[in-house]
């Protein structure tokens, strides 16, 4: 499964909310979601541009690995994921095979559905409140369409182009805290 995916920063969710469901876009439920990524022994994912994760939320757990960003200007990634019975095996089972935890993302999630589009409202701990719309296709060769479908939604919520986020919630966590580091470094 191809995940066509683009995000933004928000600056006030109660108004975007608004706009969301103003478009026609149905709430289908609020998650809390914790994201634990993963590292391989034998290659660096952060170079490569891949991750895996294991998602818990409310009560089920997920392992999932994302592939390398496919174009320049979305999230657009091979998703393979598949459900996990006991979380705690699976990170013994990563940690046995060489992997190895890097940081956990924590955060509150508002989901929404409005035709192919899959819309989340997320406040992310430590990051701050982020939308990300979402299209699951089978076949990559038409991805760029469902990319440019994406951004003339986004476009009627007020969020050009140029003001999307291309990076992961991983990246952003591990840049703020590095540069926090380097703050304290300093001083």
């Amino acid at each position: 499964m191809i995940e066509i995916e683009v995000k933004a920063f928000v600056e006030d969710p109660k108004k975007m909310e608004r706009s969301i469901i103003e478009l026609g876009a149905t709430p289908i439920g609020i998650e809390s979601q914790a994201d634990t990524y993963y590292n391989a022994p034998y290659r660096d994912f952060g170079k490569t541009d891949e991750a895996l994760r294991i998602r818990v939320q409310d009560g089920k757990s997920i392992l999932t690995y994302k592939g390398p960003k496919m174009d320049s200007i979305s999230k657009t990634r091979k998703e393979v994921q598949t459900e996990i019975l006991d979380t705690e095996n699976m990170g013994n089972i990563l940690s046995s095979l060489g992997f190895f935890p890097v940081a956990t993302v924590s955060k509150k999630r508002k989901n929404f559905r409005m035709g192919d589009f899959y819309i989340s409202l997320d406040e992310v701990r430590n990051l701050g409140n982020f939308i990300e719309v979402e299209i699951t296709v089978k076949d990559p060769r038409n991805h760029q369409e469902k990319v440019e479908t994406i951004f003339k939604f986004i476009a009627k919520l007020g969020i050009n182009r140029e003001s999307t986020i291309r990076k992961s919630y991983l990246e952003m966590i591990l840049e703020k805290n590095l540069t926090d580091i380097r703050s304290h470094v300093v001083e």
